[in-house]
């Protein structure tokens, strides 16, 4: 197994397609983003596929990843976007004494 290197091919392997069609899912149903007629005088902002192969703890391969990701090095603040998201949070450990 390797991970593909364009679009026509990880449409080819029913794994791959499989991540990419769950990661538009998991987009979509969570509200990340949707589809608007482009402004006049904007530009797009492009966007990209990132696989990677997970692997588990006994070396096997677990799932297939695939992730949509935005070309941040296009983005202008204030122009093309307004707000940042992630889905990551940082949580906070009180000590008590």
């Amino acid at each position: 197994m390797s991970i593909q290197k364009t679009i026509g091919d990880a449409l080819a392997h029913l794994g791959w397609h499989q991540a990419m069609l769950d990661e538009i899912s998991v987009l979509q149903n969570s509200g990340t983003w949707e589809l608007v007629p482009l402004p006049f005088g904007k530009s797009v902002v492009g966007c990209k596929w990132v696989f990677a192969i997970k692997v588990g703890p006994k070396g096997t391969i677990d799932r297939l990843e695939a992730r949509l990701v935005a070309k941040g090095y296009t983005h202008i603040f204030g122009l093309d976007y307004g707000d940042t998201f992630s889905q990551w949070q940082r949580w906070l450990l009180f000590a008590y004494s």
